[in-house]
């Protein structure tokens, strides 16, 4: 069956990522979870305390970056490895949360980025989610999937998820820090945050992960029926 990219967008905690992995898994397609590039970007700037306000010093530092997706056998995801050194973990921690937007915000970063996830793309069967991938990444994909929420019920979801990590973490923090992300990743002025055009809106306040996956399997049957003929 001819294999098709399928990016997913849309806002913080819809459960792009989850959706995406799903997709993957089901399809027998590559996941490349963007957000994980960005956040090990932003981990490799604050450990190695790079001002990222100065163009200089991130280029400098993006020099010194290697990324890399590498399969985990026992979780069956594929983990994120900052220079050789499993990250997966630490690029979900709060510090990183908290400055990830600001840091996916910077021309030479996004650049950098975008580079090696549309070489990543070349061979299609592919599923990727972020906040520009069917705008800027690949806006030839033959399935765009914008995905949105109800704010409180992101909310929710986020705070049951970092909790799990840190029990000192308060509904009140998720939600200012889930706000300013929302903000930042639709205002500025690289890549921001949008629908494609052509894009489908998924708004899962509503669904239960079955119930999504099984609609948007039908949308990639009917992508691939439409890009076969």
């Amino acid at each position: 069956m001819k294999k098709i990219i399928i990016t997913i967008d849309g806002y913080s905690s819809c459960g792009k990522s989850t959706l995406a992995k799903q997709l993957a898994k089901k399809l027998n397609y590559l996941y490349i979870d963007s957000g994980a590039m960005y956040r090990a970007i932003t981990l490799y700037f604050i450990q190695h305390t790079v001002n990222w306000q100065e163009a200089a010093d991130v280029k400098l530092a993006l020099q010194n970056i290697h990324l890399e997706f590498v399969h985990n056998q026992i979780s069956g995801q594929s983990d994120m490895y900052l220079n050789d050194e499993n990250v997966e973990q630490l690029i979900r921690e709060m510090l990183v949360a908290e400055k990830v937007s600001e840091v996916a915000a910077i021309r030479e970063v996004r650049e950098f980025a975008v580079a090696q996830q549309q070489k990543m793309g070349k061979e299609k069967g592919i599923v990727m989610d972020g906040r520009d991938i069917g705008t800027v990444v690949f806006p030839h994909a033959e399935l765009k999937i914008f995905m949105t929420a109800d704010p409180a019920i992101r909310v929710e979801r986020r705070f049951k998820e970092l909790y799990e990590k840190n029990k000192n973490i308060t509904l009140h923090e998720v939600k200012e820090n889930l706000e300013l992300r929302d903000y930042i990743d639709s205002n500025r002025e690289i890549s921001p945050l949008r629908k494609a055009e052509d894009a489908i809106i998924l708004d899962n306040s509503q669904l239960t992960m079955p119930e999504q996956l099984d609609l948007v399997l039908q949308w990639v049957e009917d992508a691939i029926m439409a890009h076969s003929s």
